[in-house]
């Protein structure tokens, strides 16, 4: 009898253990946020995923690190300056979505990065994609990849109507993404906040770049390259 009540006793322990241990990782699931400084002296909250630290805004600073202005290009603008400028350049229609700026912002040896801190490669964000749940198989191919990690990615958000079907996000990382929209090449703005476009630092052929989208119909990340005259949102990920 007291062998019976021993071996129960000893079950219940270690069950109850089980229970505390499941509690735990929950907790370390939780983002772990900081913050960081640009050189205009706007605060950025950054976050923890995984082994790296990135910032869960999109940048908005307007000039390089030695202070020179980047390029503006109002969003009233005739589409055509955007299209055919050949200096790095931003667009900024909404702050609180940050700014939209050509690949040639990056590829500029006065930097537009807080110190500390880089444009993230593209394979940094493949990283950071395996973090959330990508498949190694998955992480090389291009176009849609993935089931539900783009929703990782999305801010909460409601503005979008349910009856259209929209991914709504689940922030899960704290990654916190937006709906900034993006630059076309010929200088238009989609500024239908159904959208997000990131650049990576990462060049490809010709005059290409590597990036990721996310869609509000899509709960998949999007990865491929496309020309550098673009304008998409920047985050910075540590050094």
């Amino acid at each position: 009898m007291k062998r019976t009540i021993y071996i129960i006793a000893t079950s219940f322990l270690f069950f109850a253990g089980m229970i505390s241990c499941t509690k735990e990782d929950v907790a370390t699931n939780t983002p772990e946020y900081g913050s960081m400084t640009d050189i205009q002296g706007n605060t950025y909250k950054t976050v923890k995923i995984g082994n790296q630290w990135w910032m869960a805004e999109n940048l908005k600073v307007t000039v390089f690190n030695d202070k020179t202005p980047i390029n503006a290009i109002s969003e009233n603008a005739a589409d055509s300056i955007w299209e055919n400028t050949t200096k790095a350049a931003y667009c900024m229609y909404d702050t609180t979505l940050g700014a939209l700026y050509n690949w040639k912002v990056i590829d500029n040896i006065k930097m537009i990065a807080p110190k500390g801190w880089h444009i993230p490669s593209d394979d940094e964000w493949k990283m950071l994609e395996k973090t959330l749940g990508l498949s190694t198989s998955e992480i090389e191919k291009t176009a849609w990849r993935g089931t539900v990690e783009a929703d990782k990615l999305l801010a909460k958000s409601t503005s979008i109507p349910e009856s259209n079907s929209y991914a709504f996000g689940t922030n899960e990382s704290g990654f916190t993404g937006l709906f900034a929209g993006c630059r076309l090449f010929s200088g238009s703005i989609n500024k239908e906040k159904n959208t997000a476009f990131w650049w990576t630092s990462s060049p490809s052929t010709g005059n290409e770049a590597w990036y990721r989208y996310i869609d509000a119909r899509q709960k998949k990340i999007f990865r491929q390259h496309t020309f550098t005259n673009y304008g998409f949102s920047i985050r910075c990920i540590k050094d």
